[in-house]
């Protein structure tokens, strides 16, 4: 499996992330997780939509979960759009989050079982079991658009760069 060294640092210590980040203009992969009522999910279950994946280390901390709340409230605005919040949180905690948060615009996923998202899109940070933050942006004809990786992962990510690249492809 292809490993990461140095692009993402958690508390200012490099971490290393697992599997093959994609480039933007290459084919999405699909994925498999399970949503907060437990069932099972795929990413081509939004196929036709733009999709935003929203993907954090864990809800319940401040950045991630303004991270959440910042794309639900966004996503409200978006036409043709899908945004998908990932991590490797319970789905428990996440459905606990979303009803305590009002979180409706935002379909939240975890890949805590199988890590497949994890892995397939290269934000599995290794020693950790977390997910990297990112953004990555799909186009309706299964095209990756736009990737953003954060490079310390207690940091916010380009919400405004990504928005416009979603808003571009509606």
């Amino acid at each position: 499996m292809k490993r990461n060294t140095n692009l993402v640092t958690f508390g200012g210590n490099p971490v290393t992330l697992l599997g093959k980040i994609p480039k933007v203009g290459s084919n999405a992969k699909n994925f498999i997780c399970i949503d907060k009522d437990l069932k099972i999910v795929k990413l081509s279950d939004y196929q036709g939509k733009v999709r935003i994946i929203s993907s954090v280390p864990s809800i319940d901390t401040g950045v991630c979960s303004e991270q959440i709340r910042r794309f639900n409230k966004e996503a409200s605005k978006l036409k043709n759009t899908q945004v998908i919040g990932v991590s490797n949180d319970l789905p428990f905690a996440l459905k606990r989050f979303c009803e305590a948060e009002g979180i409706e615009n935002v379909v939240a996923f975890s890949d805590h079982k199988d890590i497949d998202f994890g892995v397939k899109y290269g934000l599995l940070i290794e020693d950790l079991r977390l997910l990297a933050r990112a953004i990555v942006i799909i186009d309706k004809h299964d095209v990756v658009r736009y990737v953003e990786i954060v490079k310390e992962i207690g940091e916010h990510p380009d919400y405004e760069k990504a928005l416009k690249v979603a808003k571009e492809l509606e």
